[in-house]
């Protein structure tokens, strides 16, 4: 099974936002030491559980810093950027890195109203044409004259360079038939809301078409996971997360509490029925169970790549979920 990694560069209990960026560099290093295949950063607005705000920013860094691991967005949230700027970004990257870099973009806001708006600078933002606008950009990476006129009489530079990997996000029949047809990687988010079905993903093959990015169709499902050697230790790293969880669907944002202010967080019988319907979207157990799940969910679905997205509140603590996955799977 190809592992790779997503990390959001979540701010836990107690440590500054640019240590969850230090962080991310951390990860990353182990990852490419252990054989992960791809390393994506998200991308997060307005909101300070999660600081990874400029995910090609941070995709330069970590390319500089790592030897062989791809490297890439999961994903740029493109209705706040130019395609010609995209393009030029993410060619950029593979001029610097050829090879191991990953275009990988989306179609949602990545934050909140007043973050969306504040990006527009102050306009409406533009959510008409999001799969158009996708195209526009696959046409400049791949120096072509685009269909768009306002980006027709333009080039992306650096030109002649080798293309980057794009990949589309998305949980939905739609966006794997767009992903498709345009010849790039379906990425999809099981962590968002734990519908991954064959069918969706059936779509995505059946419609692919191959393009100068890919020849054939790849897949890759991201999956939020907390494991140790142990269920219990599992459990006792994965409360804060599920709190977290449990308050945002309310619509609080809390910060990521300690394992130990977590575990006696007061919780009513509601509380625990939503904690429990969200671990379909949230994977706890000792290592072994784990790996067997994820097998098991490759094997039903059909799909090529697994990637990872933890949040232990310890550093060592999620550097070993990492460890412990490449132990059973790679």
């Amino acid at each position: 099974m190809k592992l790779s990694i997503l990390d959001q560069a979540p701010v836990t209990s107690g440590n500054q936002p640019a240590d969850a960026l230090k962080k991310a560099e951390e990860l990353a290093l182990l990852g490419d030491e252990l054989g992960y295949h791809r390393f994506w950063m998200a991308e997060h607005h307005g909101a300070d559980s999660f600081v990874s705000s400029a995910p090609e920013v941070s995709a330069a860094y970590i390319a500089g810093k790592t030897k062989q691991i791809r490297v890439g967005t999961g994903g740029v949230m493109m209705m706040h950027y130019s395609p010609l700027k995209m393009a030029e970004v993410f060619k950029t990257l593979s001029a610097l890195a050829p090879g191991r870099i990953d275009f990988g973009v989306g179609r949602a806001p990545g934050g909140d109203q007043y973050a969306v708006y504040a990006l527009s600078q102050g306009r409406q933002p533009d959510i008409t044409n999001m799969y158009g606008r996708f195209e526009t950009t696959l046409q400049l990476l791949n120096d072509e004259t685009p269909n768009n006129m306002l980006y027709a009489k333009t080039i992306a530079a650096p030109q002649k360079v080798v293309l980057p990997e794009p990949w589309l996000l998305g949980s939905t029949g739609n966006s794997a038939l767009e992903a498709g047809e345009r010849g790039v990687g379906y990425s999809f988010a099981q962590f968002f809301n734990g519908e991954l079905t064959k069918e969706t993903l059936d779509i995505y093959k059946q419609s692919f078409k191959p393009s100068a990015f890919m020849e054939k169709p790849m897949i890759n499902v991201s999956y939020m996971v907390t494991t140790a050697e142990t269920k219990e230790e599992a459990e006792y790293e994965a409360k804060p997360q599920d709190l977290w969880r449990l308050e945002f669907a309310r619509g609080h944002i809390i910060p990521f509490l300690t394992p130990e202010e977590a575990k006696d967080y007061p919780l009513t019988e509601l509380d625990k029925m939503m904690i429990e319907e969200n671990r379909k979207i949230h994977i706890v157990g000792d290592v072994k169970q784990v790996a067997e799940k994820l097998q098991a969910d490759q094997e039903k679905y059909g799909f090529d790549e697994t990637m990872i997205v933890s949040i232990p509140h310890a550093q060592e603590k999620r550097l070993n979920v990492y460890r412990l996955l490449a132990r059973e799977l790679l």
